[in-house]
């Protein structure tokens, strides 16, 4: 019998930020095929490879204390489901950070295909990481969504200010401090989609990894995850229309001032036409 690798099947969604990641974790969770832990997000692997805080063990108690260790009533409370969470909350706890510590977040999986960890930030792996990771997996699978870049940056502008409760800027700011703003790396770097494709397929297999556009995901859902299943390889699921018609994580509904997209023209032409050289064809609602 062949030994299974160290993470087996691996299903990672690297998704731009604000362009329907949260909303497709919430419809594919319903797979029996797919197993995610209590975190959707576990940011595992740009810990390893771009940025070691991110894991500390001051964060993971901040995590564990504000989100995993929440209070429940002993009189209705589910023994077996306290129980799991407990056990879950313990192994994030664990140390070291290791390859191990990640595979042992998903040690209640049963006989899913995957276990599965949506992280936008392993978008910025670098190249080199990609076939690190592959190595140590039974079949890796990457997923990468695209969403018109002017549309996703203004809702990661809305959405961070009002996470941050600054909302009342976009009222108030002029051109250079909106241009400010989204020139940070930690808001314009999720937009670089050439870059994240480029080292995708510089460090992947073709058919390691799929690379899909929101706009189209939504003009046609369920084509769209019939069309993930078959890059995953799992059977096709009836998924209730409730769940597909639920809206997660939204921003709040503000018009974008008009000169917005003019601070950006130069580089959202670049990185439409770095998307179009990797071979893909934009969706008709970018323009």
């Amino acid at each position: 019998m062949t030994a299974k690798r160290t993470f087996g099947n691996l299903f990672l969604s690297i998704g731009a930020m604000k362009a329907g990641t949260t909303w497709l974790y919430s419809v594919l969770a319903r797979h029996p095929e797919l197993h995610f832990a209590m975190e959707k997000e576990i940011h595992y692997f740009n810990h390893r490879y771009v940025d070691d805080t991110l894991l500390s063990e001051e964060r993971r108690l901040h995590e564990a204390r504000e989100r995993y260790l929440w209070r429940f009533d002993p009189k209705t409370a589910n023994i077996d489901a306290i129980r799991q969470n407990l056990h879950w909350v313990a192994a994030y706890l664990d140390r070291p950070v290791d390859d191990f510590w990640y595979r042992n977040l998903f040690q209640l999986r049963k006989f899913q295909t995957y276990a599965c960890d949506f992280s936008n930030l392993n978008a910025h792996l670098p190249v080199e990481a990609w076939p690190a990771i592959a190595s140590k997996c039974d079949t890796l699978r990457v997923l990468f969504t695209m969403r018109d870049p002017v549309k996703r940056l203004w809702s990661h502008t809305k959405f961070h200010l009002q996470v941050t409760g600054e909302l009342d800027k976009l009222d108030s700011w002029s051109r250079p401090e909106f241009e400010a703003f989204v020139r940070q790396p930690h808001i314009w770097n999720n937009g670089e989609y050439g870059a994240v494709l480029r080292r995708l397929s510089k460090g992947l297999a073709r058919e390691q990894y799929k690379a899909i556009f929101y706009e189209d995901l939504h003009d046609n859902q369920r084509g769209g995850l019939r069309d993930i299943e078959g890059f995953l390889g799992i059977a096709p699921f009836e998924y209730p229309q409730a769940a597909l018609d639920r809206r997660i994580t939204e921003s709040k509904k503000r018009e974008m001032p008009d000169f917005f997209a003019d601070l950006v023209s130069d580089d959202i032409a670049r990185i439409r036409k770095e998307v179009e050289d990797e071979g893909y064809v934009l969706p008709l609602s970018w323009g």
